[in-house]
C-alpha cells in the first residue's frame, strides 16, 4: 500500500511540476520571442518545446497529462480559439507528442528509464522525432479543424524549426546549468 501511495505522490508531483513550469515558460517565451511569431501557435523559437520533451523524459505520463491540461487552459483562455474542441486537441497533442517520442526512443534506441545512457546523438534523435511529431500533429489538427492562419506546410516547417531550436536551446541551458552546479559543488567540498 505504501508503494502505491509513493507512486501516486510522484505522479501528482510530476503533474504539478510539469503544469506549473510549462505554464511559466510558455508565458516567458511569449514575452521574450513575441517578434518571432509566425502564425497561430507557431514561433520561430519555442523554448517550451524543450521543456515538454525534458519533462516527459523525466516524469513520463504524469508530465504528459500536466502539459496537456495546461496547454488546453492556455489555448482556451488565451488567443488560440474559443472552440473547445480545437483547444482540447491542441492540449492533447502538446502533452502526448513528447510522450509518444519518449515511447519511440525508449523502445527503439534502448534508452534506460533513468536516462543513464542518454548520449548526445540519442538526445538529438529524440528532439528530431519529437519536433516532427509535434509540428506534424499540430498542423494536421489545425488544418483538419480549419483554424485560421495555421495548418499549412509553411506553418509545419516553421513549427518544426522552432521546436528544434527551442529544444536545443533549453536543453543546452539545462546541461550548462547542471555542469556549473557540479563545478560549484566540487569547489565547495
Amino acid at each position: 500500500m505504501s508503494k502505491l501511495l509513493s507512486l501516486m505522490r510522484i505522479g501528482i508531483a510530476g503533474f504539478v511540476i510539469s503544469s506549473l513550469t510549462y505554464s511559466a515558460l510558455f508565458y516567458f517565451n511569449s514575452w521574450l520571442t513575441s517578434s518571432l511569431i509566425f502564425g497561430s501557435g507557431v514561433n520561430w523559437i519555442y523554448l517550451p518545446a524543450g521543456l515538454r520533451l525534458f519533462l516527459t523524459l523525466i516524469f513520463g505520463l504524469p508530465a504528459a497529462l500536466g502539459i496537456a491540461f495546461t496547454s488546453f487552459l492556455i489555448s482556451y483562455c488565451g488567443g488560440l480559439s474559443n472552440d473547445l474542441t480545437i483547444c482540447i486537441g491542441t492540449g492533447l497533442i502538446s502533452g502526448f507528442a513528447p510522450y509518444l517520442a519518449r515511447i519511440l526512443v525508449f523502445s527503439n534506441m534502448k534508452l534506460e528509464s533513468d536516462l543513464s545512457n542518454l548520449s548526445l546523438s540519442k538526445l538529438l534523435i529524440c528532439i528530431l522525432i519529437y519536433a516532427l511529431l509535434s509540428s506534424g500533429l499540430h498542423q494536421f489538427w489545425y488544418a483538419t479543424v480549419e483554424l485560421d492562419d495555421a495548418g499549412s506546410l509553411n506553418h509545419f516547417l516553421v513549427m518544426f524549426i522552432g521546436d528544434v531550436l527551442g529544444s536545443l536551446l533549453l536543453i543546452s541551458l539545462i546541461k550548462s546549468s547542471l555542469d556549473s552546479l557540479k563545478r560549484f559543488r566540487r569547489t565547495v567540498h
